[in-house]
């Protein structure tokens, strides 16, 4: 039996933490219960984080089309205990080898948006069948196929329509190419509340991905089938581009708040840096936790600086130079602290300029512990809700319109009239920048493990759950504290219903902050903690996920 301790140091922490989470307790929070239920049930047949996370991320695929699918790609954040080692494992999506800007541009070099959300040129080479392929055979310790057996049921048996994704077919529908609504049809009409939807094509596809791995997907009879539907639709795939597909395993970023080691996503996705500036410029400041209105004031002004140089610096890292060293040094952070009134808010149009590129905001997330302390927080996507709503038909599949999270031009202006963001400038080959930002905290405290879909906003919601918890809060706080978000421009405080009481909107609005209201509540956080208490799970209460914790003999 291993003792619980309460650590006092940090360094002490890291040491501990294996043992600390191996006490016989596992734990999953995903977005959906079916997804939490084959999570567990993987850890329940003697798999590690890495196959669970995999089961989590393939059901996800199935009952989760709006947010995530083989079709898709994403980011999956694993720490292995053994060698108490994290790494970082890339499954973004690539342009194809034939993209160029003028695809999406019209005469006068405007783009158009249409062309990058729907349809085939909106597509890029998904990742997620690699990457699922990869965790299992690099760091599982179940067969693949078994891994996948959950989601292979679901797809074949169906799974119950909820609400919300009966509203969004319904509100999607009449976007959906053919394919898609005859893959997804329930007598001829988009599902509705309580039927059971089939999909068989996608079971077909799960399956031979664990029996055949890698192949299954990018070359041979299936691979040739979704090359020959994207160039009917007016794409540009290429067999090509499927079989140069390759995961890529970066190092994670890592940074200290405090007492605190936070690890995060490297480019290309724009998280880690951007927390790392917003947590730097934080400390530099000397913020109290929990926040007051002060306090408030100061994050707002770090996330505004933060965002500015997301803008400005990232993209690609096997394509375009990200100085990541350099934006998230000290001496940067202190020097972009030392540029934020304490009493008033900085317009953004006084800052450098830059100008954000647009990103979609449906992903999912799921977060992973084993009894062994192995885990993985995972952030998927297929952009906005379902994709660029293309199905080749046979194959079972939506389309990603990741394409859209490129820039288009560097001619098109913003409302100052600046070029848009050139290292995120489309090209053949190049992963779009991202602001899926999978995360773990470590600290005397113990270990925090999450992350949230919500496109831009991913990085503020993230840094509010960090916040939260060191502050004091559980894991319950994390998931469900109110939201508000600045992202550079607009140059808004854009707040959630609920997400500030009136006091501190007044407190805000006093130091010059616009406010803007977010009609609904966003986000749908997934964590798992461990600390003194044991190990506890949440799954945001904006969604309908599901966290669950196992006891394991």
């Amino acid at each position: 039996m291993i003792k619980r301790v309460r650590v006092v140091s940090c360094l002490a922490l890291w040491a501990l933490l294996p043992p600390l989470a191996g006490a016989g307790e596992a734990a999953c929070a995903t977005a959906h219960p079916e997804a939490t239920a084959a999570c567990i049930e993987i850890l329940e047949v003697g798999g590690n984080a890495v196959d669970a996370a995999v089961a989590a991320s393939a059901a996800l695929a199935v009952v989760e089309p709006t947010g995530s699918g083989l079709g898709g790609g994403g980011f999956w954040l694993v720490h292995r205990t053994a060698e108490n080692h994290n790494l970082f494992v890339d499954g973004r999506e690539t342009a194809p080898l034939a993209a160029r800007p003028e695809q999406y541009l019209d005469a006068d070099g405007t783009p158009l948006p249409e062309r990058s959300l729907t349809g085939a040129l909106a597509a890029g080479i998904p990742g997620e069948p690699a990457a699922l392929v990869h965790l299992a055979e690099r760091y599982g310790r179940l067969p693949l196929a078994r891994s996948l057996a959950p989601s292979v049921r679901l797809a074949a048996a169906g799974f119950v329509v909820d609400a919300d994704l009966a509203e969004a077919f319904e509100t999607h529908w009449p976007r959906f190419s053919e394919g898609a609504k005859a893959t997804f049809a329930i007598d001829g009409r988009a599902p509705r509340k309580g039927e059971r939807l089939l999909q068989p094509d996608l079971a077909r596809l799960l399956t031979a991905l664990g029996v055949e791995g890698h192949d299954a997907f990018y070359s041979g009879p299936f691979a040739q089938r979704l090359v020959e539907g994207v160039r009917a639709a007016g794409g540009h795939w290429q067999m090509a581009d499927l079989r140069h597909y390759a995961v890529r395993e970066r190092v994670p970023l890592e940074f200290h708040f405090r007492d605190a080691r936070v690890v995060s996503s490297p480019p290309p996705s724009a998280g880690g840096i951007a927390l790392a500036q917003i947590f730097g410029q934080l400390e530099a400041l000397g913020v109290a936790l929990p926040l007051d209105d002060a306090g408030r004031h100061l994050l707002v002004e770090s996330m505004r600086r933060a965002y500015r140089d997301r803008a400005a610096w990232l993209g690609d890292p096997d394509q375009v130079f990200v100085p990541q060293q350099q934006l998230t040094a000290h001496v940067t952070t202190r020097r972009m602290a030392a540029g934020i009134n304490r009493d008033r808010a900085t317009p953004s149009a006084d800052l450098e300029p830059a100008v954000p590129s647009p990103e979609g905001n449906n992903t999912t997330h799921l977060s992973v512990l084993d009894a062994e302390g192995n885990r993985v927080a995972a952030t998927l996507s297929i952009n906005i809700p379902f994709g660029a709503a293309m199905v080749v038909p046979g194959t079972g599949i939506l389309l990603n319109d990741e394409l859209d999270d490129f820039a288009m031009s560097t001619t098109a202006s913003n409302v100052y009239g600046l070029i848009g963001s050139r290292p995120n400038l489309i090209a053949p080959g190049k992963r779009p920048l991202s602001s899926m930002t999978p995360t773990f905290v470590e600290s005397p405290r113990g270990l925090l493990i999450l992350g949230t879909p919500g496109g831009s906003r991913i990085i503020t919601m993230v840094a509010l759950g960090i916040l939260e918890w060191l502050g004091g809060g559980d894991v319950e706080a994390v998931v469900s504290a109110g939201r508000f978000h600045h992202q550079y421009l607009p140059d808004v405080v854009q707040v959630e219903p609920q997400g500030l009481d009136a006091a501190q909107q007044e407190a805000l609005t006093a130091r010059g902050h616009a406010l803007k209201p977010v009609g609904r509540r966003y986000g749908d956080m997934q964590a798992v903690s461990v600390d003194a208490a044991g190990v506890r799970a949440a799954s945001d209460p904006r969604g309908i996920g599901l966290a669950q914790v196992l006891q394991v003999p």
